[in-house]
């Protein structure tokens, strides 16, 4: 298996292991085709992005430990889904993108500009 390439052209690099995160919970935002929400920007979370996800109706401050999800807080980096990150920037409520952590496949969602703009 080759390895996953970001939004840069590199390969992949780990978004987050503490908390653990990704559409495979393998510290990485990698993800295939059953992943229909593109969890594929890694983002730090700020309380602003936090709060718009949760209005939206992905809470992702509340643990669930059912599904072995801690509850994220601001300063925390996760695999977060493109469309909901894009509506976050058009909101105004985005948080910072570590473009070397964010997955290739983000790009068929969101442009490289506006990513460039909100990299940490």
């Amino acid at each position: 298996m080759h390895p996953s390439v970001n939004v840069l052209g590199t390969n992949l690099e780990t978004c987050s292991r503490d908390p653990l995160t990704g559409w495979y919970r393998d510290g990485c935002c990698n993800t295939d085709e059953n992943d229909r929400g593109s969890h594929t920007v890694c983002c730090v979370l700020n309380d602003d992005f936090l709060l718009f996800a949760r209005d939206m109706g992905n809470d992702l401050i509340t643990p669930a430990p059912r599904f072995n999800f801690p509850g994220l807080k601001a300063g925390d980096s996760w695999c977060v889904c493109a469309r909901t990150w894009l509506l976050a920037v058009n909101a105004g409520k985005a948080c910072p993108v570590d473009l070397e952590a964010t997955h290739e496949r983000a790009l068929d969602i969101i442009p490289l500009d506006v990513l460039e703009t909100h990299a940490l």
